[in-house]
């Protein structure tokens, strides 16, 4: 496990028989030069690159520290199609976000994006060095596209920002409402006893997840009450009394507004940013207003 200090962002390099896998590729070049530096001094061998999900601070170095030979980048097919269809865009939006670190800023303004190249809808095991290692999609969260890492024979996962044990969570592009089901998903999959790495922050362990999707759950819940109610976005916030809560209410709200909300177990895939999001990750909230994809303008109220 890798910290860099700016943003304290986690990478963690596990290491096979002849060949090693990376997780996370930091921010720029000049970053990950360093990170890349850093792993060579645990092995000389090839890696292969994962992606957690599409954010500059755990994708932007895979230029720098591909593997030459071959071995590609994996991520979430979501991720993947981002960074492919709005690179220029998202980079501008990051630039301007961070203009008041001045070398993050310039970093970023020199950066050209790798896509990567094998990509995961919901789950792949791979082997690295003889080691099997799970890549799992479990549900839209940090990002639409968020992708978990376990390393069965040391019980380690990888959960980039679905975790944040740093700092809140981020919202910016965050799917709220599905966000507890996520980690709903991934503290059933894999064992208690398992060490979790954040994607920023520390390692924690089961206990500190378990609040985390608690806490997310009750979020969600109070934003599809507030907006059953007709509440506006800053009142719930305010009940809500957490970092970041406005824009986490203002995304469910337009999460809500697409038709988020589709009944008992549907997934929907429309446009609007709420793939994936089902009754399932709102169930604490019980009588909700649902709005159905194809008739938008039409809300119902149902139990689920």
């Amino acid at each position: 496990m890798l910290r860099h200090p700016e943003l304290d962002v986690t990478c963690t390099l596990i290491v096979g028989d002849g060949e090693a896998l990376l997780v996370d590729t930091l921010s720029h070049a000049a970053q990950a030069r360093a990170l890349g530096a850093a792993a060579r001094q645990v092995t000389k061998d090839p890696w292969w690159l994962v992606n957690t999900h599409h954010h500059f601070d755990h994708c932007f170095g895979n230029r720098t520290l591909v593997d030459p030979a071959g071995r590609g980048v994996w991520a979430h097919r979501h991720a993947a199609a981002q960074l492919a269809a709005a690179a220029d865009e998202l980079t501008a939006r990051w630039q301007a976000q961070w203009a008041h670190l001045p070398d993050l800023a310039a970093g970023l303004a020199a950066v050209s994006p790798l896509v990567p190249d094998r990509l995961v809808d919901e789950a792949v095991t791979i082997t690295v060095g003889g080691r099997p290692i799970r890549l799992m999609h479990p549900g839209p969260g940090h990002t639409a596209g968020d992708l978990a890492i376990y390393v069965d024979d040391v019980q380690v996962l990888v959960a980039g920002d679905l975790v944040e044990s740093s700092g809140p969570p981020g919202f910016e592009d965050a799917l709220v409402l599905a966000w507890p089901a996520a980690l709903e998903r991934l503290l059933a999959e894999f064992p208690a006893a398992s060490i979790v790495l954040p994607g920023h922050g520390p390692a924690v362990g089961r206990e500190f997840v378990e609040r985390q999707q608690a806490m997310l759950a009750g979020l969600a819940a109070l934003i599809v009450q507030g907006y059953a109610a007709g509440e506006p976005a800053g009142s719930v916030a305010a009940r809500a009394a957490m970092p970041g809560a406005l824009l986490a209410v203002q995304r469910g709200y337009g999460q809500l507004d697409a038709g988020a909300c589709l009944g008992a177990g549907q997934a929907w895939d429309g446009p609007t940013g709420a793939e994936g999001v089902t009754c399932s990750a709102l169930e604490a909230a019980g009588d909700v207003v649902c709005r159905r994809v194809g008739d938008p303008a039409a809300a119902h109220r149902g139990e689920f």
